[in-house]
């Protein structure tokens, strides 16, 4: 077990120690399936009572839901929206015309405009993240390329997954059964667990376990985890 340079192996969450343990696979591809993938690289190193975390962009790029830069044209609505965007060191988010315009697209444009609206007035009383709360999870999903990016997604935009909570329950059966799985979302700034086979308390805990981003936010070409009581 080794962790990620720059990444504690273990954490302490509620009183019990976790390890996290990196799973390192080969850049996945949009004609990869999902199911190879994880039999490939993660069958045989799920111990019962572990539990598989997977991030939702190599769910999302099986499904189909990843776009070259060059296949999408922003609207004149996405590139001014972009605009107004934060742009952090971890992420561009929805702050490029491209991933704005993939936002438009799934979330709706009335939700989005929406969205910028209340964010515009709260942010001038020094509140944050009303645009995303409102958004919902399919805007937060959205991936678009950094300097750090894998290539060949430096050059891509990558939409959230299609049925997350679906995709647990059915890598939980191809893996065996004794261990639950997760399709997280996870960064430098925070996360979400997009679907699991856990119950609520359990998601929580994992968004705890998971908070230091343990697989880090570069080039690691680690989509998969293990978490296991230590």
């Amino acid at each position: 077990m080794q962790a990620n340079e720059g990444k504690a192996l273990e954490t302490s969450v509620d009183g019990r120690n976790y390890a996290r343990i990196p799973l390192r696979t080969r850049v996945v591809m949009p004609e990869d399936d999902l199911d190879a993938i994880i039999t490939e690289y993660a069958a045989e190193a799920v111990q019962p009572g572990d539990l598989l975390f997977v991030t939702e962009k190599i769910v999302a790029i099986t499904q189909g839901r990843s776009y070259r830069l060059d296949e999408i044209t922003p609207r004149k609505l996405a590139l001014f929206l972009s605009k107004y965007v934060t742009r952090t060191p971890y992420g561009i988010g929805l702050g490029m015309p491209e991933t704005m315009e993939m936002a438009l697209r799934e979330c709706g444009t009335p939700r989005i405009l929406f969205a910028a609206a209340v964010s515009a007035v709260t942010k001038a009383f020094g509140r944050k993240g009303d645009f995303y709360r409102i958004a919902g999870d399919k805007a937060r999903a959205i991936d678009g390329p950094t300097k750090h990016t894998i290539p060949p997604y430096n050059e891509a935009v990558v939409l959230g997954p299609k049925n997350p909570r679906q995709v647990a329950a059915h890598v939980k059966a191809l893996i065996g059964g004794t261990a639950d799985v997760a399709v997280v979302d996870i960064n430098d700034l925070g996360g979400n667990i997009l679907g699991s086979t856990l119950d609520k308390a359990g998601e929580q805990r994992l968004l705890r376990i998971l908070k230091d981003n343990p697989l880090g936010q570069g080039r690691e070409s680690t989509p998969m985890g293990i978490i296991r009581t230590v």
